[in-house]
């Protein structure tokens, strides 16, 4: 196994063995600042007992460092050409397996049922820009297999996930995300820690979930009030839920919404970025609950 490849000199080392260069279909861009990668792990405190599920391990930069410290490392990757690499920068290392497939058609629980032992795994990426959200969401509705995310992720969505009501970064995925799991970003890595350098910086964030949800509520109307809420920022969110689930078997009126609003001493003119969770429960359960 070839150690330290968090480098400028290391990576292009590899890269040019093989004959390798990032894939902009997949959205590689390799890590090569090793004091993020320290950040990182210690933000997953990832220990001796522990199965982590990597995804996009690239060319085994973060993968190396999390075999010495945990028990099993899965790692699924997309991009079948990348194989030679990983046998090459990984040999001999016997706690890793590579899942070769798409992480959003991998079935997760199979995946723990078969590696971990009756853990939780604790998830540790490095993601596309491009697909951030899809994964994200589909790891935190298997949150009952993780007892903690840990990704590297585009500056703005992490600071989207985070953000206060009212703010102009709050949405749909920050109520989504505050479901699942508590954020918190641990730190902002600058885009020259990447090969090739993206025109953006990221952050670490790291997510803690919880053992149940936070807000008694039906998920999928929950859910549903949400996405309508933030489909159409401008109208009020009166509006934008019926214009929203018009036509649907949730649908509402605006005047339904306006009296449920009502009801929890709120203006029938208030926008959705001004609600939290609680209030967007409280909502769905006046709203639906005949």
């Amino acid at each position: 196994m070839i150690p330290h490849l968090a480098t400028m000199a290391v990576t292009r080392m590899v890269l040019d063995r093989h004959d390798i260069r990032a894939r902009k279909r997949y959205g590689q861009n390799f890590l090569i600042r090793e004091e993020a990668v320290e950040e990182i792990l210690a933000a997953a405190n990832i220990g001796e007992e522990d199965t982590v599920l990597e995804i996009g391990p690239g060319i085994g930069t973060m993968t190396s460092y999390l075999s010495a410290r945990a028990k099993r490392v899965i790692s699924v990757e997309i991009d079948k050409s990348l194989q030679p690499v990983l046998e090459d920068t990984l040999q001999g290392a016997d706690n890793i397996t590579i899942v070769w497939e798409d992480i959003l058609k991998v079935d997760l629980q199979k995946l723990h049922e078969t590696y971990a032992d009756g853990r939780k795994m604790k998830v540790v990426a490095n993601l596309p820009y491009y697909v951030t959200t899809p994964i994200l969401m589909e790891l935190l509705q298997y949150g009952d297999l993780f007892s903690s995310i840990t990704l590297m992720v585009q500056k703005e969505v992490a600071e989207r996930i985070c953000a206060d009501p009212g703010t102009k970064e709050y949405g749909a995925i920050t109520l989504g995300v505050a479901y699942y799991a508590a954020p918190h970003i641990v730190a902002v890595v600058p885009s020259g820690a990447f090969f090739p350098r993206p025109n953006v910086d990221s952050a670490i964030l790291h997510l803690k979930a919880h053992e149940t949800p936070p807000v008694d509520a039906d998920r999928e109307c929950l859910f549903e009030l949400i996405r309508a809420a933030f489909g159409q920022r401008r109208k009020t969110l009166a509006n934008a839920i019926a214009h929203a689930t018009a036509g649907k078997p949730t649908a509402l009126s605006r005047e339904e919404v306006v009296k449920a609003l009502e009801k929890m001493g709120l203006s029938g003119d208030i926008r959705g970025e001004k609600l939290g969770l609680p209030e967007f429960a409280m909502l769905t359960e006046l709203c639906y609950t005949k």
